[in-house]
């Protein structure tokens, strides 16, 4: 569902530009609205949810969808915590729907995917390990890597059940905005994907604002 924002983006109180392939990890307080704006269109953004104050309790893709019973998230949805508990609400979206099941690029998804000469590329998973690695206050690890959001990418589901990897659906400017639910800790990797059509083979820029 296309929805606009009401937040005019000279009023955030913080904004980031994320490049391709870097990673995002920063804490949303609980009343905060955050967007994630594609900068220059067909980008996916796959993102981490967890509880800020206790990172044992992180999105579940089983909850979300149970919960709204749709596979896609778009605005109106609330994102679940694995504790069946309101994160966040998407309160504004411009692309029209997001990917929770397609799970996030690995050097072993594009071994299987692509071919063995593929497992050395960069992938969305050594982004979020990274992270960790860097910012051990946090207090994550490998095992908290577990369900993502694929913001903007397009996997469409097929009658008999399976998925399909396609050309993106956003453009430039389009965004999706989340109102959080509990303080949060958000862990982006804006996806260096260059063999998957997601991102029309050219993995581009992020920005992430904030509001009060």
């Amino acid at each position: 569902m296309i929805k606009e924002s009401q937040f005019n983006e000279a009023d955030a109180v913080f904004r980031e530009t994320v490049p391709a392939g870097d990673y995002f990890l920063h804490r949303i307080e609980k009343g905060q609205t955050f967007r994630i704006l594609d900068l220059e269109g067909n980008q996916a953004a796959d993102t981490l949810f967890y509880n800020a104050d206790d990172v044992s309790e992180r999105y579940s893709a089983m909850d979300t969808i149970r919960g709204q019973g749709n596979v896609y998230l778009t605005a109106g949805t609330v994102l679940r915590s694995n504790e069946d508990r309101p994160m966040l609400t998407i309160t504004a979206d411009t692309c029209g729907r997001h990917d929770t099941l397609g799970g996030a690029c690995a050097t072993e998804s594009n071994t299987v995917r692509y071919s063995l000469e593929k497992k050395c590329m960069h992938a969305c998973r050594d982004s979020w390990m990274l992270a960790i690695n860097e910012n051990e206050e946090y207090g994550l690890s490998k095992s908290d890597i577990t369900h993502n959001i694929n913001f903007f990418m397009n996997v469409p589901v097929t009658p008999e059940g399976g998925l399909t990897f396609e050309d993106g659906i956003s453009g430039a400017g389009k965004y999706v905005e989340m109102k959080a639910e509990m303080n949060i800790l958000v862990l982006i990797s804006n996806c260096p994907q260059l063999n998957n059509p997601c991102n029309g083979y050219n993995p581009t820029p992020v920005d992430v604002l904030i509001w009060e």
